[in-house]
């Protein structure tokens, strides 16, 4: 809680969850007021964290598969019904849970006929799946099938650009992103002498971390940023901070 001077009275500034619920696995609902803010601070702190929400939370996920030798990633392999292509998208809806850091190796090796999901991914320690039922492939012919995997923490939407590997290693879209969506709303409070405003934000995540927590982290990271402006000191007309070691 912050002390507020609203109006010329001081109030207590306050967070409050009123919704929260799992609609699924890979969906967390979260639904927060803070209040009372004072005219143009609601949208301020809604707009701040929104985009620290959506762009500053850091996520897991599979950023690269290895089959063996393939031509390219519409190749079929024999014994399984789905394309390369179509293997490495259901890779990317995985969702992992986890606070590794750096890259690490994961795998999948088992015998057919079986449908391979996230449960048959042999995961590095302290690396859980959220919704091990995700599909993987359909092996219909009684094959050994392994697929070596790189595991990344990282934060927003990487890309990755020609995707064909000659000994059949191929990148994955990485979807670092654990907050799915994002609003906030603005309502006006109080009476004509004392006008505040009320903050509504509702907050989406794929189940890596609860609503609860995204909000922390968001709030914690836009404080971090902040941080280098409260110690700066000004000498001969500038201000000057120091900063910590780039990772």
């Amino acid at each position: 809680m912050v002390r507020e001077e609203v109006a010329g009275s001081t109030q207590t500034l306050q967070w409050k969850c009123v919704e929260s619920r799992v609609d699924c696995k890979r969906l967390y609902y979260g639904r927060f007021i803070l209040s009372p803010l004072r005219k143009g601070q609601a949208d301020t702190v809604g707009i701040a964290l929104r985009r620290a929400l959506l762009g500053e939370i850091e996520g897991t996920c599979i950023t690269r598969a290895k089959f063996g030798s393939v031509a390219h990633e519409y190749s079929t392999i024999a014994g399984i019904e789905e394309s390369v292509q179509e293997i490495l998208l259901n890779l990317k809806e995985i969702v992992l849970r986890s606070n590794l850091y750096g890259v690490r190796d994961a795998s999948i090796c088992v015998k057919g006929p079986r449908y391979i999901t996230a449960q048959d991914i042999i995961l590095p320690p302290s690396v859980e799946i959220v919704d091990t039922a995700q599909p993987i492939a359909n092996l219909i012919e009684p094959i050994d099938f392994c697929i070596d995997l790189q595991i990344k923490r990282d934060r927003g939407y990487q890309t990755e650009l020609g995707k064909n590997y000659q000994d059949g290693s191929y990148p994955i879209d990485a979807v670092s992103m654990p907050v799915r969506n994002v609003n906030y709303s603005i309502f006006s409070g109080g009476n004509v002498n004392e006008k505040h405003e009320i903050l509504f934000l509702e907050i989406w995540t794929n189940g890596s971390l609860t609503p609860k927590e995204a909000l922390y982290e968001a709030s914690r990271n836009l404080i971090d940023l902040f941080l280098p402006f409260l110690h700066a000191e000004e000498e001969g007309g500038q201000y000057t901070y120091t900063i910590g070691p780039f990772e």
